[in-house]
């Protein structure tokens, strides 16, 4: 590796185990679990079916097909979300999938408007898949 990017990897260490004397390491890491907790969630009480840990801030949807995933890539963008679609031969061809990467930097209120868009762009595209394990009503606290 480059020295540079040595002293970027460190100094992100550093911070993230306190080590430079602030919280800021720590209240990002409460944030990106808080966020993607969150979103993950909503997504399931939506009727989506995602796979991956339940902390993790990488987030595959599953759409399943090919034609379908480059479907919910452009609605999604027409509307303002760039996403990852990701197919053959990067996934099974069975298993085609958008996948979302939740940072600790979003908002709350960017998240829902996020939520609001693929909420839309899976009644158009039919991509809502999941069982939600919520009962009617249910508010996902942030």
């Amino acid at each position: 590796m480059a020295p540079p990017v040595i002293g970027q990897v460190s100094a992100s260490l550093r911070m993230l185990q306190g080590h430079d004397g602030t919280k800021i390491g720590k209240e990002k890491i409460t944030h990106l679990l808080r966020n993607t907790r969150y979103f993950r969630k909503r997504l399931l009480q939506l009727g989506f079916l995602i796979y991956g840990h339940e902390d993790s801030p990488v987030v595959p949807l599953m759409v399943f097909y090919i034609s379908r995933v480059v479907c919910f890539g452009r609605e999604a963008l027409k509307r303002g979300i760039g996403v990852v679609s990701v197919g053959y031969p990067a996934a099974p061809l069975t298993k085609a999938r958008t996948r979302f990467c939740i940072s600790a930097d979003h908002t709350k209120e960017q998240l829902d408007q996020a939520l609001e868009i693929i909420d839309e762009v899976g009644d158009v595209t039919g991509t809502k898949y999941g069982k939600n394990p919520y009962k009617p009503g249910t508010i996902i606290e942030y």
